[in-house]
């Protein structure tokens, strides 16, 4: 007969379900919790034992990272669990790409939880390399590995009734499977309409008084802090005020970031703040586990053993991670090994851009150019004065009208371009093939020679992402798994990504992840103005606009 494994853990004791804090010890059998010795009423000095954390909305694959790897940075900061949408995937390789991620997160200790992505591709008004539809819903959601259905992008299709997407919305009530929101800007009756569909959750929430409208709806918020779009010091508030319909989410995280930190910076930022931590600490834990029906312990007895030791309730550095029993970081260090993983892709184009691809005829006095905004990824619809030379519209990189590209990668095609605002660069041009949601290549430069040069860089490598500065210097980090993630471990892509970075901004760039930010310019379904393969896109209307308008009067 095989030996039961056990282990002792002592410490001060969190209870966010109790709310309550005690000294004691846990008795840990086969993974599970067995026992809890309470050794008195007062904490002590010393370490606690607190909750694991949940990033409740991720979309593993912005990482940069495949799941397994993704874990290994992730445990080292208390995040024990992820309820991932294996959306971008899933536009690139379709159900196949969906199961790949599931497969590839079973070879490690974490808890991944994936749904079932949806909106595939996200719009008609783009070129995906997959569609799921009805039936692959229907595979997907008679999966006992998927959780859930992911958000439910296409907003406009749920308030006028679009067939396709109320067949999956009835098909994921028969299946009993949460519904994941993502609802921008949306107010009023059609949020009404939206939320009435049973939709459960958003993080798309940008304000105080959006996220305060959703709720008396009925819809949970999720606080997001990602790469690009960081709403916590806007919605922080909501931890008090509304303690049990919040969690915490970083929706997309690029790998430097993930290496610095995760939900639990939100929880110590939280603290600091004043919040209640019981309530803090639930909603990195408690909050989405019962949201979800996640089988995630809490400290309880008979639960999984899944918890954290921290050194106090105040910085909550990570002393060690536990799930299920099995340690999986200690000290800033990750216990989890690499494992081996297939690169599948899904890339079409193989001749390379000319810059005279790019040329755009000069047709009026002004431009619609995309206003990008640091820290958001809402964009604005800018107007301004179209630069001419020899009868073609440039960039004009004085007021910082850059020229930005999207380029078919599934097959050929001729590019589109248009004009942003915001990025900065005084010379070159930065490109990727994580391009949200369809992942075509997308670029932003200065100049066409420039574009077309780092355009290629990814074409050469089959997806990646690059940068090209005004002396010819390049760089550019592969993406060999679906064109969209990395083959390598997760602190070198880190560190690949942060010189890629900070390359991009001795080029100019002012935003704090212009990478990040690029790679949101063809996601159609953010308001107000995005480019996609096809053409440029106004968000409020959900329908192509065209590049040159009038002057005002």
């Amino acid at each position: 007969m095989a030996q039961r494994k056990q282990r002792w853990v002592w410490g001060n004791i969190v209870d966010v379900i109790s709310k309550d804090i005690y000294p004691g010890c846990l008795k840990i059998r086969d993974g599970y919790i067995q026992k809890i010795y309470r050794l008195g009423n007062r904490p002590y000095l010393g370490r606690y034992i607190i909750p694991g954390f949940i990033d409740a909305h991720v979309h593993i694959e912005s990482s940069l990272l495949v799941p397994s790897e993704f874990a290994r940075i992730a445990v080292r900061h208390g995040t024990i669990a992820a309820v991932s949408d294996p959306h971008e995937i899933a536009n690139v390789l379709g159900v196949d790409g969906v199961y790949y991620m599931i497969e590839n997160g079973k070879q490690v200790p974490f808890k991944f939880y994936f749904g079932a992505p949806c909106c595939v591709p996200a719009t008609c008004f783009e070129t995906s390399g997959a569609v799921i539809g009805i039936p692959e819903m229907e595979e997907l959601l008679s999966n006992d590995d998927i959780l859930s259905m992911s958000e439910v992008m296409n907003y406009p299709g749920v308030i006028y009734k679009d067939p396709d997407i109320w067949a999956k919305i009835n098909l994921a009530h028969s299946r009993g499977k949460i519904i994941d929101g993502h609802a921008p800007l949306l107010r009023g009756k059609d949020l009404q309409t939206y939320f009435e569909a049973g939709i459960t959750t958003d993080h798309e929430s940008v304000s105080l008084d959006e996220a305060l409208e959703k709720i008396d709806c009925g819809m949970k918020i999720l606080i997001r802090e990602g790469s690009a779009a960081k709403n916590f010091e806007e919605l922080a508030g909501l931890i008090d005020l509304y303690p049990d319909l919040v969690m915490f989410c970083s929706d997309d995280k690029h790998p430097d970031d993930l290496v610095k930190g995760h939900i639990n910076d939100l929880v110590r930022r939280s603290v600091e703040r004043g919040l209640d931590l019981m309530n803090v600490l639930r909603a990195a834990s408690l909050n989405p586990v019962r949201h979800y029906g996640l089988d995630i312990g809490l400290l309880q007895r008979g639960d999984p053993a899944d918890f954290l030791i921290v050194n106090n309730l105040k910085e909550f550095k990570i002393i060690a991670a536990f799930i299920k029993g099995q340690p999986v970081a200690r000290c800033d260090k990750s216990l989890i090994e690499s494992v081996p993983f297939d690169t599948p892709n899904n890339f079409g184009v193989t001749e390379h851009i000319r810059p005279e691809d790019l040329a755009v005829l000069a047709e009026g006095p002004c431009i619609q150019a995309i206003g990008v905004m640091d820290g958001q990824i809402v964009t604005d619809c800018m107007k301004a004065a179209t630069k001419e030379v020899e009868g073609y519209a440039v960039p004009d990189v004085e007021n910082d009208v850059l020229k930005i590209a999207v380029v078919n990668r599934y097959s050929k095609a001729s590019p589109t371009v248009g004009f942003v605002t915001g990025f900065g660069l005084d010379e070159g041009a930065i490109a990727s093939s994580v391009s949200h949601d369809s992942h075509n290549l997308v670029a932003v430069g200065t100049s066409d020679k420039a574009i077309a040069d780092v355009l290629n860089l990814i074409i050469d490598n089959r997806g990646g992402m690059a940068a090209v500065d005004g002396s010819g210097s390049r760089m550019v980090i592969p993406l060999p798994v679906a064109g969209i993630m990395s083959h390598r471990d997760g602190l070198t892509v880190a560190e690949q990504y942060a010189a890629l970075d900070a390359m991009s901004k001795k080029m100019g760039a002012t935003l704090q992840a212009p990478y990040m930010t690029l790679s949101f310019m063809s996601l159609l379904v953010i308001p107000h103005l995005k480019i996609g393969d096809i053409g440029l896109f106004d968000g409020d209307t959900f329908s192509f606009t065209g590049l040159f308008v009038e002057k005002e009067a």
